[in-house]
């Protein structure tokens, strides 16, 4: 009986040979790109799901509540760890981490290691399994524990276990002993480094001069509490404890007219789950993790495994009349309708079956261009789990019940006597085959329209003034043994001659981010005049403003002729706003270590941050000799590749071992907009290959549409109507249609558009014509493609159509 299916199924498709073809090349793409997007978004749902404490693993925030309103900090004091483990129940184990970059070396060999400073308790509390040595890691502050990878790359082939890596600390060598290897960190993972050293082994400013104090926040604290403790039991046991630790805060903030919390709190701390790391989204100052953007791409896999499955629906409805005789002779030789349901059914397996297999192979095939391009190390292996296995089959089924089995059942259910005449009522499948068309079209208007508007907000950001000049300042780390300051000597005594470079400077702060993936962020707070006053800060040396062209907008820039301009500070408009002066050039400011220093010049805004950030108030203080990170080298526009490469050549001569990590300023901006870059393309190939598959069905109805009127077609040619005319006529039905999804499409784009648009503080005009465009261009392809068969159908000859007939 089942080789009997196959047959006949078999030898049905194969003389549809065409819309077997069409079937199967749609369902194949779809497939294919379905797959890929469903493991890149799995992959992203996956991250830090790996630790076998997930459940119960947080990072600790807190909330403030502020005159201004409510705002987030992670960022802890050295002591708050150990007080909040002694006096708040409900903490199993309690860690402090700070993420950043070591300077490793081994001889000569000397290498940028990605760091993370912690406590032992760390590797208790998340799963970074060891491969071999000590297996409580970090224990002593002269111990490290190295990646596989960061073994590799400091000791080659020989043991790396017991050996001395020296770590450049404090402008200094120190000497650690390995004496921990581990796997190397997963890419699903949010903390990732390459080696982990004992949190009281950072460098002095951020340990030593710490110790004990609650006013210097420099560190995240994660924690993982007893079975049984919910995170918000743990969060309201904390008051008592915040109301002890923060209260010179708390009263200060009463004081600046602060609102509490609907519990009167000032001061909130809060749990955020470690496997929410991934999708944080603040909103009223509370860390909200938002899941939007991989459902979003799930999503367009399931529109584009829906367009196709559409067309399957489609076609195999509307070529049903060609079956009609077929279905009355096996109905009048006995076939029932679970028979003929299978038969028809089956037809339907094969082809999807075989889709599938191609859809698979075609995801293989373009699964590392789909890396590349999007930017992701999503592989298949990543997401293989019984779990999503079984939804993977469990949607398959689904699928191929809906498209394959309405289909069958309509043509099961046709009487002997209507399919024996060949005739049938087709105004109902009709019906169903004009509303999937709409929503066909429907769908793909909305992705265009999605795509339009994020590549007008993309070309927005990348287009602002942002205030700085970026198209000619080469910014890269100062990533060698040298001391800053005697870094940034040497680098200006290697450019002073050279025509082509105009100035140069550095400061501790990235614009952008780098090639080294770095971005600090350093706030601080003091007493302004009865009130507590906020400010980012920003360290530079001379020439700051010059190099990056900021704009003096009140008063001056530094001066070095100037010695008391080390007591002097240089505030952006947002900080004039926020100090409330009359006259901010005469303010004095008691910010660092109870000086006072006195505003020289007030600076246009400039985004000092990313983007979807206001510009928030910056104070600029001169100090040449501070730990500053990152020179900026402003260069003359003329040729710009070879200034490049003069500036790379003049710091491998001052660092011969250290990397070159340079970029102009427009690649750093461009890499802040990293996400925005990748929707912006997932959404377009969405587009695309959403109105590929759409061409594809609505070529196949028109096929269709034309071969069933063909004696229509010749009579009218007959009585005297145009080539014009008639493409006129088949063509209008199918236009409507789509005129009619494009009135449903556009209220919906608008208004996810607009939503979606006021996540940034800074964005573009929300335009009809962009919608207007997307329906236009779908309009036009819809055109293109119907008119292909009409206009062919229309120029034959009128009497082999009535022969045909």
């Amino acid at each position: 009986m089942i080789k009997n299916y196959i047959i006949i199924a078999w030898r049905s498709l194969w003389k549809e040979k065409t819309y077997t073809f069409l079937n199967l090349f749609g369902l194949s793409v779809a497939f294919g790109v379905a797959i890929l997007l469903t493991v890149y978004a799995l992959f992203e749902l996956s991250y830090n799901k790996f630790h076998e404490n997930a459940d119960t693993i947080y990072q600790v925030y807190r909330t403030e509540y502020t005159s201004k309103g409510p705002q987030p900090g992670i960022a802890q004091p050295l002591p708050f760890s150990k007080a909040l483990q002694d006096e708040v129940p409900g903490v199993k184990s309690i860690t402090r981490f700070n993420g950043g970059s070591v300077l490793a070396s081994i001889g000569e060999n000397q290498v940028h290691l990605q760091s993370a400073f912690v406590d032992p308790e760390f590797f208790s509390i998340f799963t970074f399994p060891i491969i071999k040595g000590d297996q409580n890691p970090v224990s002593g502050k002269s111990e490290i524990a190295l990646s596989e990878k960061a073994a590799k790359t400091l000791f080659g082939t020989k043991e790396a276990l017991g050996k001395l890596v020296n770590i450049f600390i404090d402008e200094k060598e120190v000497p650690f002993t390995v004496t921990t290897i581990m796997e190397d960190v997963p890419v699903e993972s949010n903390i990732s480094f390459d080696i982990a050293l004992n949190f009281q082994s950072q460098p002095y400013h951020a340990y030593e001069r710490n110790v004990g104090s609650w006013d210097n926040s420099n560190h995240e604290v994660y924690l993982q509490l007893e079975k049984g403790i919910s995170p918000h039991q743990f969060e309201n046991a904390t008051q008592d404890f915040t109301n002890l630790h923060y209260q010179n805060d708390i009263i200060n903030a009463k004081r600046d007219g602060a609102k509490p919390n609907q519990d009167g709190q000032y001061i909130q701390q809060r749990l955020l789950s470690v496997k929410d790391l991934n999708f944080v989204k603040i909103e009223n100052g509370m860390a909200v993790p938002s899941r939007i953007y991989p459902y979003l791409i799930l999503s367009i896999a399931f529109l584009i495994l829906f367009i196709a499955s559409v067309n399957f629906i489609n076609m195999n409805i509307a070529k049903s009349s060609r079956r009609l005789r077929e279905i009355g002779m096996r109905k009048t030789l006995g076939a029932n309708k679970s028979q003929l349901f299978f038969q028809f059914w089956g037809e339907s397996i094969l082809i999807f079956l075989s889709a599938l297999i191609i859809g698979l192979f075609v995801s293989n095939l373009l699964l590392k261009p789909f890396q590349t391009l999007f930017n992701t190390k999503a592989t298949f292996s990543d997401i293989v789990s019984l779990t999503n296995i079984i939804g993977f089959i469990v949607t398959l089924v689904i699928i191929t019940l809906i498209a394959g089995g309405y289909p069958a059942l309509l043509l099961s259910k046709i009487g002997t006597l209507k399919a024996l005449k060949g005739k049938i009522q087709v105004n109902g499948g009709n019906r169903l085959r004009n509303a999937l068309i709409v929503v066909q079209f429907s769908i793909a208007i909305l992705l265009i329209s999605g795509t339009l508007v994020l590549w007008n907000q993309l070309e927005f950001m990348r287009n602002k003034d942002l205030g700085f000049n970026k198209e000619q300042v080469i910014a890269f780390p100062l990533n060698g043994k040298r001391e800053d300051f005697q870094a940034m000597q040497l680098l200006r005594n290697e450019l002073q001659n050279k025509p082509e470079v105009i100035s140069v400077s550095a400061s501790n702060n990235i614009l952008g981010i780098g090639k080294d993936r770095s971005t600090t962020t350093s706030v601080t707070g003091f007493e302004h005049k009865g009130r507590v006053v906020k400010t980012n800060i920003l360290i530079v040396d001379k020439d700051y403003s010059k190099t990056v062209d900021l704009e003096i907008m009140q008063g001056r820039s530094f001066d070095n002729a100037r010695a008391s301009d080390s007591l002097s500070v240089l505030i952006n408009e947002a900080m004039a706003k926020e100090l409330d002066e009359k006259e901010p050039l005469t303010a004095r400011l008691g910010i660092m270590e109870d000086r006072q220093y006195s505003v020289i010049g007030i600076i246009k805004d400039f985004n000092f941050q990313s983007l979807d950030k206001e510009v928030e108030p910056l104070t600029i203080f001169l100090n040449p000799n501070w730990n500053l990170r990152y020179a900026y080298v402003k260069v003359s526009p003329n040729n710009l590749s070879d200034s490049f490469n003069e500036v790379k050549t003049a710091w491998n001569i001052i660092e011969p071992n250290a990397e070159f990590l340079g970029s102009f300023l427009d690649e750093n901006i461009d890499r802040t907009l990293e996400k925005e870059r990748n929707m912006t393309t997932m959404i377009t190939a969405g587009s695309i290959i959403a109105i590929i598959l759409s061409c594809v069905g609505l070529f196949a109805i028109s096929l269709l549409v034309v071969s069933q009127r063909r004696k229509e077609i010749g009579i009218r040619k007959v009585v005297g109507a145009s080539v014009g005319k008639i493409t006129v006529l088949l063509t209008t039905d199918f236009l409507k249609l789509v005129v009619v999804a494009f009135l449903i499409a556009t209220p919906i784009a608008w208004y996810f558009s607009n939503e979606w648009l006021q996540n940034y503080p800074y964005r573009m005009n929300l335009s009809l014509w962009i919608f207007a465009a997307a329906g236009i261009i779908a309009l036009i392809i819809a055109i293109l493609t119907i008119s292909f068969r009409t206009i062919r159908a229309a120029m034959q000859n009128p009497v082999k159509s009535l022969r045909t007939e």
